[in-house]
């Protein structure tokens, strides 16, 4: 790629990669991939506007789908601008400085993404085991106190290995291999000393994802074990219909996370192309999923949003 040799040792600019092998194909790539971004925007704008407008919404459960739906929305602006400006042909390059940004939202996002899943898992622990306190345990004041305590530790926990990056000294081609930037993507190009990223890096993973992971299991566990107690099978019914659609955001959001993993970790020998996909999974599949899942599961939102057609169609 002769565009690759212009950039020199202290060049801050870099080039996305995209979809090795499938250049050729762009055109035609950008079709699926505008139409899934226009999917997650319309999508969690519309469960936004649902719960805003529905009374019956205004609870502690759909304000943390709330959270969700504004968390996946800002994962679709923070990379649409690369990814289809790679498809079509606008411009491969990124400076360092939007690189970086670019870096920081995506992490950070993520790690908002799991914090919100684990507060929803904790809604529905409070809602199944303690129903009669769980007005008295989750008051407004509350579910507020969680949603700036889910922002305060993402926003202050990333930047000390992102603003690292600022620092270090790229020597080896610059050239990413997605279509947006991320952390290790970085540290790969660079030649200073990068065990504090990865230190860091690893420990945040181990304190965010993996502990939240944990967490949510606990908490289903406890949830189970509450189920199987009630007195009736309606009731047990009753109470899992109400985790379905928690369950299928966690498998959606983590399922990704594991599989990009065992690609990173075990999958040296597989096709570049195979890596760019499975990142594009991680970054879009729970953003495209999330508001589908919340729109067919729960009762409230599907009624609504059929009312809101309805009224369009007339």
């Amino acid at each position: 790629m002769p565009a690759i040799s212009v950039f020199s040792i202290n060049s801050s600019r870099f080039i996305l990669t995209g979809f090795p092998g499938l250049e050729g194909d762009y055109f035609w790539l950008s079709i699926p991939f505008s139409s899934i971004y226009a999917t997650v925007f319309l999508g969690n704008c519309m469960v936004l506007h649902v719960i805003r407008m529905e009374p019956s919404l205004h609870q502690p459960m759909f304000y943390f789908l709330a959270m969700l739906a504004v968390t996946d929305l800002c994962v679709g602006l923070s990379t649409v601008h690369t990814v289809l400006g790679v498809l079509w042909g606008l411009s491969r390059e990124v400076s360092l400085d939007a690189c970086i940004a670019q870096s920081y939202f995506i992490h950070g996002l993520s790690f908002v993404e799991s914090s919100v899943l684990l507060a929803m898992a904790f809604d529905r622990y409070v809602a199944i085991c303690n129903p009669l306190r769980y007005s008295s345990i989750l008051t407004n004041d509350k579910v507020m106190k969680i949603g700036v305590a889910i922002l305060c530790r993402s926003s202050l926990l990333i930047p000390p290995v992102i603003i690292r990056l600022k620092f270090l000294n790229y020597c080896r081609p610059h050239v990413l291999s997605h279509s947006f930037c991320l952390h290790q993507d970085l540290i790969r190009m660079a030649c200073s000393d990068i065990r504090f990223n990865s230190v860091y890096g690893l420990a945040l993973v181990i304190s965010n994802l993996l502990l939240d992971a944990v967490l949510i299991i606990l908490s289903y566990l406890r949830i189970l074990r509450a189920v199987l107690a009630a007195a009736s099978r309606e009731e047990r019914s009753k109470s899992l219909q109400t985790c379905v659609s928690h369950l299928c955001a966690v498998l959606v959001f983590y399922i990704p996370i594991i599989g990009l993993t065992m690609v990173h970790r075990f999958g040296r020998h597989l096709s570049p192309l195979v890596h760019v996909l499975m990142g594009n999974v991680y970054i879009l599949f729970p953003p495209l999923m999330n508001p589908i899942i919340y729109s067919i599961r729960t009762q409230q939102i599907r009624r609504r949003v059929q009312r809101l057609f309805s009224l369009k169609g007339m």
